[in-house]
């Protein structure tokens, strides 16, 4: 699937916040002006209608996830087919694509950098390499790294950072053995809870 290749700060400067697009080594306040929206400034910043908070907030998750337009349509069709709520359904699909599930374990530091490792070739789901970062990680799914990325210095560092973040309770890590498996179903309570801790 395509994906943005632009400047990945100019995306939170829209929204106003930090979407995690960067490592998290430096402060994001330390690159940008995160507070000020990018482009040529009016006098005031104009009050959102109705509509366009909800735009933002659509905006906000689907750059968080890297999903073009398109794509997140699809999900959004898909969540609405399941039973159940349809937010927590698309929560639920966009934490169990593969490069997010990969960063969650802590091999990338960021989703970017997980996307390509999967791509890359450098990760298994039960004992078979899978390159495509939007495929659905099902429940009991053993999530592991190949030896070769194993010595990769950039893998050994997004670990390192990994340590500052929580661990999702959706996903029992096994560090030692470089696994993962997803060990319950996605409720969307734990979605919403890894998306907030992000």
């Amino acid at each position: 699937m395509a994906r943005y290749l632009g400047p990945k700060l100019k995306l939170s400067r829209r929204e106003g916040t930090d979407l995690f697009l960067k490592s998290g080594v430096r402060a994001i306040d330390t690159k940008c002006k995160i507070e000020q929206a990018p482009g040529q400034h009016g006098a005031r910043k104009p009050r959102l209608s109705d509509y366009g908070v909800q735009l933002r907030e659509k905006q906000k998750v689907r750059r968080i996830y890297g999903v073009l337009e398109r794509q997140f349509r699809n999900y959004y069709k898909e969540a609405a087919r399941l039973k159940g709520n349809t937010g927590e359904n698309l929560l639920a699909l966009l934490e169990g694509r593969l490069d997010n599930v990969v960063y969650r374990m802590g091999f990338g530091a960021t989703r970017a950098e997980a996307r390509q490792l999967v791509s890359h070739k450098a990760i298994m789901v039960n004992g078979r390499v899978v390159n495509i970062a939007s495929y659905q990680v099902s429940p009991n799914d053993v999530v592991s790294i190949r030896e070769k990325a194993k010595k990769q210095s950039r893998v050994k560092a997004a670990l390192e950072l990994a340590e500052q973040r929580e661990k999702p309770t959706w996903l029992e890590v096994m560090l030692a053995r470089w696994k993962v498996r997803l060990s319950v179903s996605r409720s969307v309570l734990i979605c919403l809870r890894t998306l907030t801790n992000t």
